[in-house]
């Protein structure tokens, strides 16, 4: 297309938005809360999914021996465990004394003459305590490492937070489901909009475009203004909101931060700036 041509058609899609000023402010204006409920709801899913990864991080796995394992077999099953590099994030060894202190740091706070006895490491109460706490990439896939941990020989016992792992198994999938069919929804309220609009303004021009058919006009040079139009308003409907978006996240997240304290200790919550990384494009992009 000539640019010439182009030019007329750019021209032609923005008089056309103005021949239907109240569809198009119409469509504009719904577009804005479409795109708007979908960031709104993009932010809550991204943060969520940021606190579930960060939960996650402390679900581990922990590792027991065979009472006497010697500390090359112990070795050796923490390299085992470490070479499953698909599953694994971190293999961090816990050694009896360490369970020890770990333990009577945490019961024998404010009385720690009651532990004084404990000193000596023939004393240890802990002595066969030693482990491994096994932190995976992926919730999921702790179930398939637990497997493979137990069929390791000098392995005792291997303990999981079964009901934490499947919590948070079933809630990634729930809110993943939902997010899905929620853009699905939004997208397809757009997509009717818009059509309507354009072909409301095909309806008003009817006559101009089939004297235009009958002088030799191709299909693409007929149809070019319209394709301008929707991509306007898709563009200016998802340009409104997000703006919107961006100024109101920061006081949005203060205000809870103020407003609900207890949190401050317990979430994180991503800066808009990581957020918009991904929020802006698919945002425009849904709106065009």
């Amino acid at each position: 297309m000539r640019i010439s041509t182009l030019g007329y058609s750019a021209v032609q899609g923005v008089k056309n938005i103005g021949r239907n000023k109240m569809f198009s402010i119409a469509s504009v204006a719904t577009m804005s809360a479409c795109i708007f409920m979908f960031g709104l709801f993009f932010s809550i899913l991204m943060n969520f999914n940021f606190v579930l990864k960060n939960i996650e991080k402390n679900v581990g796995i922990t590792v027991f021996f065979n009472e006497g394992l010697d500390q090359a077999s112990i070795d050796m099953i923490g390299q085992e465990i470490i070479n499953q590099k698909e599953i694994v994030k971190e293999c961090k060894y816990v050694s009896a004394d360490e369970a020890w202190e770990g333990f009577s740091d945490r019961y024998f706070e404010g009385n720690e003459d009651a532990a004084e006895g404990f000193k000596n490491k023939k004393d240890n109460p802990l002595a066969n305590s030693a482990h491994y706490e096994v932190y995976v990439n992926k919730i999921e896939d702790q179930d398939q490492l637990v497997s493979y941990i137990k069929s390791l020989e000098g392995v005792r016992k291997v303990e999981q937070s079964k009901q934490a792992s499947s919590t948070l198994s079933t809630i990634n999938r729930l809110i993943t489901t939902v997010s899905l069919v929620i853009i699905a929804i939004l997208l397809a309220v757009s997509i009717f909009l818009i059509s309507n609009t354009v072909s409301m303004g095909i309806t008003i021009r009817r006559e101009e475009i089939a004297i235009m058919k009958y002088i030799g006009a191709k299909d693409g040079f007929v149809r070019a203004p319209f394709v301008i139009e929707g991509l306007i308003i898709g563009a200016v409907g998802a340009v409104i909101p997000l703006v919107l978006l961006y100024f109101m996240y920061d006081k949005a997240i203060t205000y809870i931060m103020t407003k609900f304290s207890l949190l401050n200790n317990i979430v994180d919550f991503l800066p808009v700036a990581t957020v918009y990384r991904t929020l802006l494009p698919i945002g425009i992009a849904l709106g065009v």
